[in-house]
């Protein structure tokens, strides 16, 4: 069987490495923000090109939180509306509703899969406060565009970047558009920990401040709590894990990339609709992501020939029953792509002998 992702062979490439970071943080004595994070924070903001970088427990933490921070700033107040993909997983969406504001969902760009100016330009009411991009799959949404509705409507952008670590526009990173980038370090991310993980990036120096607090009980000093916060710390082990992994991230990415460019040159079937990219030196391919209408038959067809697929996701936010009061609503792109989609195996140490395989199987496939 080819996997879809073998994170122990993944991670092997690295045990020595991963290794010797446990043992570091054991024999250091401190586990709970220390020097790891400190350093993990500092090497990541780096790579990001961001002016600062806060760990959390994870992907949906650092959503939850920024959103927090914002109505303790002032920023945002309850009911307040924000702009966020019909097509997304379901953490983007349940960050607004823990903040008791309103997900304004908005069809995607059927080809990209991730929002379009103009569709978040039709959504814009009066009591717009945020735009929630989320750069699925691992291409990052038309942020010069989306930027430029932001300034001209004076809203705050949240970039959910949990698929898109690295993922770039003109050199520009993913997580440094907007005013700040959510990111997850979940073990299967281009960018895994070995648990659950997660930062948000930012310039803003005063949400920052907040940030620091929320995810440590609401406090800045101890016994001190400010806020009435959480425990969202992300934990030293984790971030010596990330560490490690950080060095390798540009490494993998350009081997997805590879993957991914064999998978576009060699699938011919017309029954396979491919992904469309808009920008391929800054894809990051998290997922290879195909089109088919026969989709429960081709998943079938490609598992008794030994590839294993998944389908990112079933169902979509408007379907699901946290959020029935939608159930009567109508987003048609959204509901066509998620009958649709496949996703295929793509992971950094790809044999090119299974990725052609598995293309040979395609080409193949018929009804």
């Amino acid at each position: 069987m080819i996997p879809f992702l073998d994170l122990k062979e993944i991670n092997q490439q690295y045990h020595q490495e991963l290794k010797d970071a446990c043992s570091r943080v054991i024999d250091s004595g401190w586990y709970i923000m220390g020097n790891e994070l400190k350093a993990f924070e500092q090497e990541f903001s780096e790579y990001c090109d961001s002016k600062y970088c806060i760990g959390v427990a994870n992907g949906l933490d650092a959503l939850i939180l920024t959103l927090r921070a914002w109505k303790e700033l002032g920023k945002l107040n309850d009911g307040d509306e924000v702009i966020v993909p019909s097509n997304t997983y379901i953490a983007s969406i349940l960050a607004i509703s823990e903040n008791n504001l309103t997900p304004v969902l908005v069809e995607p760009d059927i080809n990209t899969f991730n929002l379009t100016a103009d569709g978040i330009k039709s959504a814009i009411t009066g009591k717009t406060k945020v735009i929630l991009p989320v750069h699925l799959y691992g291409q990052i949404s038309p942020m010069k565009e989306i930027m430029n509705l932001a300034k001209k409507h004076d809203l705050l952008v949240l970039e959910d970047c949990a698929q898109s670590h690295g993922a770039m526009i003109d050199g520009k990173k993913a997580g440094t558009w907007g005013d700040a980038g959510a990111f997850s370090f979940y073990p299967g991310k281009n960018l895994g920990a070995l648990g659950d993980a997660g930062a948000v990036t930012t310039d803003d120096e005063e949400l920052l401040e907040v940030l620091s607090a929320l995810l440590n009980y609401g406090s800045h000093e101890k016994y001190k709590n400010k806020y009435k916060g959480v425990n969202s710390r992300l934990d030293e082990i984790q971030a010596a894990m990330l560490r490690v992994k950080l060095k390798h991230l540009d490494r993998e990415t350009k081997a997805r990339q590879a993957v991914a460019k064999q998978y576009l040159d060699g699938i011919k079937n017309p029954l396979i609709e491919l992904p469309e990219v808009s920008n391929v030196e800054g894809h990051v391919w998290h997922l290879f992501v195909i089109k088919n209408k026969y989709r429960e038959t081709l998943q079938k067809y490609l598992s008794d020939n030994g590839v294993q697929t998944l389908i990112h996701y079933p169902i979509p936010p408007h379907k699901q029953g946290a959020y029935e009061e939608w159930s009567d609503m109508d987003f048609p792109v959204s509901e066509e792509l998620h009958k649709e989609v496949l996703s295929l195996p793509i992971q950094p140490n790809a044999n090119i002998s299974n990725t052609a395989y598995v293309i040979c199987l395609l080409n193949e496939f018929m009804v």
